[in-house]
């Protein structure tokens, strides 16, 4: 992976760019010590747990560099050049394969122990439920993530064979991808299963707003290509079941897209060479 790493700036890096090259940041799924640039577990990248990333790319590069969560770089990413620019107080959720994401309070990035904060996809919102990929069951991620309406998605195919998923599933793998297709389409299935979703995330969202108290959250994730199928359904969610005071929160889709961890990782590596606060 390094190795990769290495190739990939070589390739769009031409020489006499080396020397400008000030340093470099990395936007890792994790858990993760970020102080320490070490990967501590990450449940669905099996094999890297005690792996100095930081330390060990910046042997290989011979430059700075800073590791930070991906949920954590891209709420950096669109406080600083996204949806979040001039917000004292944001939450940033990814809905993509996992949930995860990251918090700003009081004007600050917020890091916690060892820089973990922001796990927001592992608060249980069911005692019983789908097994999430940290092991638990009923946590946020199992029922909102990707992965968990791509496997609603499949069970919907089997039960409906005559269904657009349904003649779909016997030559391809039916995912969130498959059923926005057919939300977009008209199929009734599918906006069915998109308006489960959207119950979903409206409840884990009324959560993280009662915890943290954003003035704005912000969705990313592959899952929020459907933003505009889903917020409907969110908010009204939202609207019923947070308290009075938090029922104005705005829910908004990532201005920055699948970019939102790049720019965020960049723009960390930059602020702390520079010895700004985050």
């Amino acid at each position: 992976m390094l190795r990769q790493m290495r190739d990939l700036i070589d390739r769009v890096q031409a020489p006499e760019d080396q020397a400008r090259l000030a340093g470099v940041g990395v936007s890792s799924p994790g858990p993760l010590d970020s102080e320490r640039g070490i990967v501590l577990g990450i449940p669905t990248l099996p094999g890297w747990e005690g792996f100095p990333l930081r330390d060990a790319l910046a042997a290989e590069l011979g430059l700075p560099v800073v590791v930070e969560n991906d949920g954590i770089a891209a709420a950096f990413g669109e406080w600083r050049h996204g949806a979040g620019q001039g917000l004292r107080h944001l939450v940033y959720v990814t809905v993509s394969t996992g949930l995860g994401g990251g918090v700003v309070i009081d004007g600050r990035l917020m890091h916690g122990r060892w820089g973990m904060a922001g796990h927001v996809g592992h608060f249980r919102m069911a005692a019983a439920g789908p097994r999430c990929s940290c092991g638990a069951t009923g946590c946020f991620e199992s029922l909102a993530a990707g992965t968990a309406l791509g496997a609603r998605a499949r069970a919907a195919a089997k039960s409906h064979p005559a269904s657009a998923l349904g003649r779909l599933s016997p030559s391809v793998e039916i995912g969130p991808r498959q059923v926005l297709e057919g939300a977009r389409a008209g199929d009734m299935l599918c906006l069915e299963l998109l308006r489960e979703e959207a119950a979903y995330l409206g409840a884990g969202f009324t959560a993280l707003v009662h915890l943290f108290s954003p003035e704005l959250l912000v969705m990313g994730g592959g899952v929020s290509n459907a933003f505009d199928l889903l917020i409907e359904g969110i908010e009204a969610v939202m609207r019923r079941d947070a308290l009075p005071p938090f029922r104005s929160v705005p829910v908004v889709r990532a201005s920055l897209g699948e970019n939102s961890g790049l720019v965020g990782a960049a723009s960390l590596a930059v602020a702390r060479m520079l010895g700004e606060e985050t």
